[in-house]
């Protein structure tokens, strides 16, 4: 590196010390001694709480390696690189999946946990995409509020699956789209979610000119967006005003329904907003519930960033490790509680004592 003088015009050498970083690998071996008791007459040894059985890597890593895949979306490739980077060890893909799979099982229970915690919440979104699993399609559907996420990956798309996780009857009110699997779940009420509904209307516009589409979509929208603005002035209006507008809010979609309308898709939403007409407006009477899905949505974009990466599941195994781990990561994260410190203290509770201890009280709320 030289420097030029302004003067002279001579080349003053200029030394830049360098130093070369070695980085050295620490190895810690772990001896567990094991003994023999004469008067239980057999070996005994003491509970390992640093790592789960017959597991290559310690809980923490674990924990971090699961982090970075299932919570921020990064692939195995990635890991397997920042593993031996910042810990200076290799892992396999195969070994990495395999110990994941391992921690599936052994939280499976607070995977169902979460699941019978959604069939008896009072609000529940749910929402469905589609998903990879062996090359072959199938469904990730996520049921979700602002104290819990649950993932199930199903080979189905229909309304069994979500028996499956609500029950014959769902006690609360099930926010939803218009997907025809939520027409056959019996729950004590249902919100559909208008913004589905707006985009359908403005979707259709978009190819259908005709006239009798056009007012139709103007006094639906109309309709609607008084339902949103209502919404919004519940504890500011009496009660007599507020009970006249929300009959009003029925009468006019009663009215929008039987008009004589001749364009095809006029009709068509006509048989669907007769279907759920009372469906529409029950955010109105209920200020806890939403008008819109979006919660679910949210819920539904890692995964789907993540769907970028992986392609999904390459077996059966990993769609199951992949429904519980992203669900303990999801609901933990949106309880305020930190998800690889929680499951850290959780497992080591774990390996001292055989049996896992309940979760932590929520601290806040992310939803």
């Amino acid at each position: 590196m030289s420097a030029y003088c302004a003067l002279s015009y001579a080349t003053l050498l200029c030394r830049t010390p360098t130093a070369t970083i070695v980085r050295k690998r620490r190895d810690f071996l772990r001896q567990n001694h094991r003994y023999y008791c004469s008067c239980c007459r057999k070996i005994v040894e003491p509970p390992v709480d640093a790592a789960l059985p017959k597991m290559q890597i310690g809980v923490r890593v674990l924990l971090f390696s699961v982090f970075l895949h299932y919570f921020l979306g990064v692939p195995i490739s990635g890991i397997q690189k920042l593993l031996f980077t910042f810990c200076s060890f290799k892992m396999s893909a195969g070994g990495l999946t395999a110990a994941w799979a391992r921690l599936a099982r052994l939280l499976k229970p607070l995977h169902e946990q979460f699941r019978r915690e959604a069939a008896a919440s009072e609000v529940l979104h749910a929402d469905e995409t589609g998903w990879r699993v062996a090359g072959k399609t199938w469904w990730l559907w996520r049921f979700t509020n602002a104290r819990v996420v649950y993932y199930t990956i199903a080979k189905s798309r229909g309304s069994p699956v979500v028996a499956d996780v609500l029950g014959a009857l769902f006690n609360g009110t099930l926010v939803c789209d218009f997907f025809g699997a939520y027409n056959l779940i019996e729950a004590a009420a249902k919100q559909r979610c208008l913004v589905h509904l707006f985009r359908e209307l403005k979707k259709v516009l978009e190819k259908n000119t005709s006239a009798d589409w056009a007012a139709f979509c103007k006094l639906l929208k109309r309709i609607l967006r008084d339902a949103m603005r209502l919404s919004e002035r519940t504890d500011t209006m009496q009660p007599e005003d507020f009970k006249h507008r929300r009959t009003l809010l029925d009468t006019r979609l009663e009215k929008l329904c039987s008009g004589d309308w001749s364009d095809k898709d006029c009709r068509r939403l006509v048989k669907r907003l007769s279907r759920c007409k009372d469906e529409l407006f029950v955010f109105v009477d209920n200020p806890s519930v939403a008008a819109d899905n979006n919660h679910a949505e949210r819920q539904i974009c890692p995964p789907v960033q993540m769907r970028k990466n992986s392609y999904g599941n390459r077996s059966i195994q990993g769609a199951e490790t992949q429904a519980v781990l992203m669900s303990l990561f999801r609901t933990l994260h949106i309880r305020g509680l930190d998800p690889v410190e929680t499951l850290y203290s959780l497992l080591r509770t774990f390996l001292a004592t055989g049996s896992l201890p309940p979760l932590p009280v929520q601290v806040t709320s992310l939803g």
